[in-house]
């Protein structure tokens, strides 16, 4: 998390999106830095038929959509408001100006991206060779990591069925199938949530 203060200080605004916005569009060119201030924002991927594949939920303090930025390409997946959000904007060049006069803000990035990298890493490895419990049970410890919390302290996990099938790779009858499995073998908690 950039400090916000320092983001507005180098020239972002704030831009308020309604839930269900489009805040980028895939293909189109990354020319900013973007971090939530409120809500929640997915960066996501539809097929043909309208399935969506999320690449990642991002909330407040949590910035997004960077690599492309970096790179100078285009959007490889569209960042969509999850919830009504504020967002903060910062133009590309401004940023890179902010990243060399603060080497701690460097290393934010490298740690955020380096967490990414790991995440999309293990569920790449989830989605080609593992059953859906297994996915759901990776998915939910990596967010539990994540999160701080200790193994032995039971997670509640914030995700939507569905926002769950959309990470995984799966159909949302199959998350609930295999939420229902897990349950049935002790290895999670269910009721409106989830708890591992």
């Amino acid at each position: 998390m950039v400090d916000y203060e320092l983001l507005i200080a180098s020239g972002a605004v704030v831009r308020t999106f309604a839930k269900g916005a489009f805040i980028v569009k895939e293909g189109s060119i990354a020319k900013f830095f973007f971090q939530v201030v409120s809500g929640e924002v997915k960066m996501v991927n539809t097929g043909e038929n309208g399935q969506e594949f999320i690449q990642g939920i991002f909330t407040a303090g949590q910035s997004f959509a960077e690599p492309p930025m970096f790179l100078q390409m285009k959007y490889p997946a569209s960042a969509v408001a999850i919830t009504d959000c504020e967002v903060v904007v910062l133009e590309k060049s401004r940023f890179i100006e902010l990243l060399r006069a603060n080497f701690d803000v460097q290393l934010q990035l490298v740690e955020t991206l380096s967490q990414r990298l790991y995440f999309k890493s293990v569920m790449a490895r989830e989605i080609s060779l593992y059953d859906a419990g297994h996915r759901i049970i990776t998915l939910i410890d990596f967010l539990k990591e994540r999160d701080g919390f200790l193994k032995e302290v039971l997670y509640p996990v914030t995700l939507t069925r569905q926002q769950i099938a959309d990470l995984t790779g799966l159909r949302v009858e199959t998350v609930i199938r295999a939420i229902r499995f897990l349950a049935d073998k002790e290895l999670v908690q269910k009721g409106r949530k989830i708890y591992r």
